[in-house]
This record gives structure tokens, sequence and C-alpha cells, in this order.
């Protein structure tokens, strides 16, 4: 057997019609696997050598069902499909003719006239939930009509920032040849290996049973070194059902699960946490550029003008390699991207209100703290907050006595933070409010203490200069650590060893 056709449904009307449309078009060694998830389908599927029935005596949710059919399956490729869709002849063939073992391939998407409500006037409703005829009262009957209509034909699809599925017809206006590249899916049907399907997990249990599937199977596909796929030499009609009463979903679909499922992308795939990975997600944003969805980066950097002009200037140079606008707060007027003086003595509050002051002046959604003492490496700045909700600290980074001795350890510091400037803003609004008043107990860490903060990774380590105007204590050895867990990881290393950046009479 070379391909297997899953088939979940739940109180699924045209469950039997979806079936007899395969068993019409397809062409090649293909067999169909349906899964009733709970109860029987309303028309009998007609017995037939090539359909394999599982009935689940009780609901066991979309993606365990379709799991379970995936098992019973013995073939090369498997196609998973809505149990409301038509198919264009011979696409199982035409399909597999084109199909690689790294691909996730989906036929042209058309729409399908499944049917129309009729009266005995002959008056003519097109698909949506019965009733009586708008035109005369009368009652109504199902016309089945069963067409995939050429117009619209969809062969490029998106996700927005929420993770949210969206139709993208710029790209697709750029797409030529049988086969191109698409950065999602709708989710309604897609063909992949069998091993692909269970190596990659694209149906995973951990998320609510229905929703994000297509957004799973692209992200899957794309961040595991896969392509994704639209073959353009055959089609296949899906059946929308939106406009609810008994036209809309067989399963519960509350907002609140669709907004988890949402929520379980981000974490997973923006926040790079899928572990069979081999790209980050940024990757797959700068292959596609989709509008609108990377938010816009600024620097805000803030300094007491006190640093040795060596290492300051250096440090200027790295950060300006970002290409990132700059925002600059400090204490003496200096040249140095959109300046902010503030006329205050160096100290704790005045660096508060120094950041505070430059959050409120910036106009940019993510937010990069930059201090005039650190090296930044182009890397630390691809990175972008997976949730509007926390502070991220970049963990790659090193810090260098003037000697050249480097540590590297587990730590969160105010000079590594990148957030989203709105969560900034109320938090630092709230800090230099406490200090003024003389109630703030937190440290220079925002989140790192009420559980609101993660760490990322730059691709290359950031080199944090140390010296003898540090506001935080420098500690060059465990032992000077009272909290062990403070300093998990603990490495040493040579300037040398770490960066082939000339600091040679910029340490000392």
């Amino acid at each position: 057997m070379m391909l297997s056709i899953l088939i979940p449904a739940r109180n699924e009307l045209f469950v039997t019609k979806t079936v007899e449309d395969i068993l019409e078009n397809m062409e090649g060694d293909t067999e169909i696997l349906v899964g009733l998830d709970g109860d029987w389908a309303e028309i009998p599927i007609k017995d037939n050598p090539r359909v394999t029935i599982l009935h689940t005596g009780e609901s066991v949710g979309q993606r365990v069902l379709t799991n379970q059919l995936a098992r019973l399956s013995k073939a090369k490729y498997l196609m998973k499909c809505d149990a409301h869709c038509s198919f264009g002849k011979g696409f199982d063939v035409k399909m597999m003719n084109l199909m690689q073992d790294d691909f996730t391939m989906v036929p042209v998407m058309r729409n399908l006239h499944a049917f129309d409500w009729v009266c005995k006037n002959g008056h003519r409703r097109y698909q949506g939930p019965s009733g009586v005829c708008t035109e005369c009262g009368e009652e109504t009957e199902r016309d089945i009509k069963w067409i995939g209509k050429r117009n619209p034909q969809s062969t490029a699809y998106r996700f927005d920032k929420t993770m949210h599925f969206q139709y993208w017809n710029d790209w697709g206006k750029k797409q030529t040849g049988d086969l191109t590249e698409s950065m999602s899916i709708q989710g309604s049907c897609f063909m992949v290996t069998r091993e692909k399907y269970w190596e990659l997990d694209l149906c995973s249990e951990e998320f609510n049973s229905w929703g994000q599937q297509g957004v799973e199977v692209a992200c899957k596909t794309w961040l595991s070194g896969g392509k994704v796929m639209i073959n353009r030499t055959t089609w296949y009609a899906h059946m929308f059902r939106t406009q609810g009463g008994d036209f809309s979903f067989p399963y519960e679909n509350p907002e609140s699960k669709v907004q988890e499922n949402r929520e379980y992308s981000r974490k997973l795939f923006q926040g790079n946490n899928w572990d069979k990975a081999v790209h980050d997600f940024d990757w797959l944003l700068k292959k596609f550029n989709p509008p609108d969805w990377t938010p816009t980066k600024g620097i805000l950097y803030y300094t007491d003008n006190q640093l040795n002009m060596k290492i300051a200037k250096l440090c200027r140079i790295y950060i300006k390699e970002s290409g990132l606008p700059i925002t600059s707060v400090s204490l003496k007027k200096m040249d140095f991207g959109r300046n902010l003086h503030l006329h205050l003595k160096r100290g704790k509050l005045t660096m508060f209100k120094q950041i505070l002051a430059g959050l409120e002046a910036m106009p940019e959604e993510v937010v990069f703290f930059c201090e005039h003492d650190v090296i930044y490496h182009k890397s630390h700045f691809d990175f972008i907050p997976p949730s509007k909700d926390k502070f991220y600290y970049n963990g790659n980074n090193w810090r260098v006595r003037d000697d050249g001795f480097a540590v590297k350890f587990d730590h969160d510091s105010t000079s590594q933070m990148c957030a989203y400037r709105e969560l900034l803003i109320e938090e630092y609004r709230k800090i230099v409010k406490e200090m003024e008043a003389g109630t703030y107990k937190g440290g220079y860490e925002p989140g790192t203490r009420d559980g609101r903060s993660d760490r990322w990774n730059s691709a290359i380590a950031n080199l944090d200069i140390r010296h003898s105007g540090n506001l935080t204590e420098n500690r060059w050895s465990t032992d000077k650590f009272r909290n062990k867990t403070t300093c998990a990881n603990w490495q040493e290393s040579t300037i040398d060893k770490i960066t082939d950046i000339n600091l040679e009479g910029i340490l000392k």
C-alpha cells in the first residue's frame, strides 16, 4: 500500500459522500481509513475492500482519533483530510508523483459547493443552516451539488503574530510551476510520509483536540529542515461551515481553548522550545518575511558618561552594527542615536529614571537594553520575545576582567534584557515610584523574582567588560557566591579564546 487517507469524523453529515468521492477519483494504490468519533455515520458507508472504519465508543477528540487511524496504516504516505471534501481525478497519483520524503504536500484548495436548500417553488439558497425558504416561507430540502468551485483557488498561506491562520494572496501571486512553497497550510488536507508523521509528531496530543493543526504541521516541517509544498497539478475542495446553527463545528470549540492552542504554538515555536528543530523561528520569518509580523525593534542605551572612552566608543561601534534605531539617555549631552540628556547625579534611582525616560520617548515595540560597557554581537538583536508579558535575558554572555580573564555562568543581567516596550514602561514606572517612596525592595532585573522572566541564547556571546565603575559587584570565583545556585554552570576562559575582537589597549 502506498497511501492511506485518514478521515477523522464526528457527526459529519458528508463523511459518506467524501469517501465515495475519493473512491471515484483515486487511481493509485490507495486505501481510506475512516474514524467515526462516538457516533456512526448518518448515511452508512458502504462496504469496500479499500475502506476501513474505526468506530470509537465515546468521543476521543480529533487529534487522538487521527493518530489512531495513522497507527492502522502500513503505507509509505499518509494524507489527512476533513470529512467534507472532494478531490480532482487522479489526485493521489499526482501527489505521490511529485512527493519527496521531507515534504509536507498540499493540493490546490478550492471551495466545495456541497449543497443548496430548495423549496417546492424552486427557490434556491446556497448551503448554510437549515430553515424555511427566505423568499416564500416554504419548507426546504437539501439538494446535493458537490462541486469544487474553480474560484477562488488557494495556494498560499501564513499565520500572524498570534499564530492565527491567514490566507496570503500576495505570496500566491509570486508562485510559478507545479510545486511551490507556502509558509503554512490550512489544515484540512495534507500529505506526508508515515515516517515523518511520527518522527515530527505532526498531530501532537499536547494541543487541545481542535485547531492549530495547519500551523503545527507547517512549523514542524519547516523548522525540522523540510519543506511545505503546494502541488498545483491537482486539487481538493473543502466545505467551509462557519455560519452556525446546524452547519457549524462537530466539536465544542470555545474561544478559551482556541487561545490556549495559539499560546502553546507561540511558546513551542516562537519560543524555540521544540526539540526537533534545526532552524530557529527567526529563520522561518526571514525566509518568508510575512507582512505585519515582525515587531519593530529599538535599542535603549543608557550611560552615566563616566566610563573610559576607549571602552565606550568600542561598545558603541558594535551597537551601531545592529542596524536598529537607538535612543540614548545620558547625564551629559552626546551624539548617539536620539539623545535625551537628564540633569541628574549618578545612582541607582537615576539609572531607573534614565531607563523610564528612554522607554517613554522611543516608538519601537520591542526594546533591547544596551549598557555602555558591553560589546553586543549582532546576533543578540535577532531575538523576538515570544510573549508580551515576560522579560527575556540573553544567557550567552561572558564577563571580562581587565587582565583578559573571563567567566560565564547562568544569570540574568539588565544589560542583556529584551522585552516589549509597554511591559517595560509599566514595570519601570512602578519601580521609580517605589524608589522615590523608599519602598522598593527589588533588584535590577525585572521579572526574575516573580516568574515573569525567561532566557534565550544568542548565536554568538556578548562581552560584558567589568571595571571599577560597575554598579554591581564583580565576582571572579564561585567561592564569592554565598548561594551556589546563582552561579550554576560556571565556566572560565580568557578573552583570546572566546572572541576575535581586538581588545588590546582597551581592557587596561
